[in-house]
């Protein structure tokens, strides 16, 4: 005999729960500039991976005749140049194009970087607690006090101008915001029953970091993650435009800011094109990070 489901009349069938993903796109969407900067990041990560086939010209080709060349709607312009060129000929939309590889490769490296150091050094203060806890903490204090560029113009120095030196100088800049937000997160996960369960059952310290504790801590880790690729983009330009970071030719943001600064009053383009994409790629990540908050954190789920 088959079994069958009887209903009460005036009583509703129980509905099954959302699908994760599809609760979380509700609550992310709902915010539509999470959503604008989303489409945003994605179109600069297309345009990175597309660079060969977008850009029109080389970054580093130089044609000293066409020095200085408008946009193309203004008079004396081209359209083979279309946001024209910097003072030595080269094509503004060619190396910003090949910029945004700079800039995202700065920001997913920087953010590794800082993500990986941050998460193991807040679990293990969160779990040693005493003596090794309140030694991370307070150098990681004693970082926070200095002014973040400051402090990465100090590291670049120290270690030498140049791309590499500039992302760990940034690196280290942010990395005591994982620390922080990693320690807090175990903290408030190990007093759960969850924890105190697998600690009775035999679990090892490793295990209840990295395979019980960990998993539920990363949803403020991705939020910070987002946002400190803003803050990575950000002072990996300044440090450019200083002439610590990425050095010349290279088409990095910052850098094409440096070398037009003496051409702000008589070529706009030169500095205005690389400062907007600066504003609008940080914005970008800022505003996927506000969404990102709203979708994965508890309290704020309506």
């Amino acid at each position: 005999m088959t079994a069958q489901t009887v209903q009460t009349p005036g009583v509703a069938a129980p509905s099954a729960p959302p699908h994760p993903l599809r609760e979380f796109w509700g609550y992310f969407s709902a915010n539509r500039g999470a959503v604008a900067g989303l489409f945003v990041i994605l179109g600069v990560i297309l345009v990175a991976l597309f660079a060969d086939l977008i850009a029109p010209h080389s970054p580093y080709l130089t044609d000293t005749t066409v020095a200085l060349k408008p946009p193309f709607w203004q008079e004396g312009g081209s359209l083979s140049y279309p946001l024209g060129t910097d003072a030595i000929g080269r094509d503004i939309l060619s190396r910003l194009i090949y910029g945004s590889r700079l800039s995202l490769l700065i920001g997913v490296i920087v953010v590794s970087i800082s993500i990986v150091l941050g998460t193991v050094l807040g679990l293990v203060a969160g779990f040693a607690r005493g003596v090794t806890e309140i030694a991370i903490m307070r150098v990681m204090d004693i970082v926070l006090t200095m002014p973040s560029l400051l402090l990465a113009i100090v590291v670049v120095a120290v270690l030498g101008p140049g791309l590499i030196n500039s992302m760990l100088a940034v690196a280290l800049v942010i990395l005591p915001h994982y620390v922080r937000l990693a320690r807090a997160a175990v903290i408030t996960e190990t007093s759960k029953d969850y924890v105190t369960a697998a600690r009775v059952s035999g679990a090892g310290t490793i295990r209840l970091m990295f395979r019980e504790v960990l998993p539920n801590c990363t949803a403020p880790l991705i939020v910070q993650a987002s946002l400190g690729i803003s803050t990575a983009i950000l002072d990996a330009a300044a440090l450019g435009f200083l002439g610590l970071g990425a050095q010349p030719p290279s088409p990095e943001w910052g850098t094409m800011l440096a070398d037009a600064r003496e051409f702000v009053l008589r070529a706009w383009w030169v500095v205005t094109f690389p400062g907007l994409a600066i504003l609008i790629t940080v914005l970008a990540f800022n505003l996927l990070g506000d969404g990102l908050r709203d979708a994965l954190d508890p309290k704020l789920k309506r």
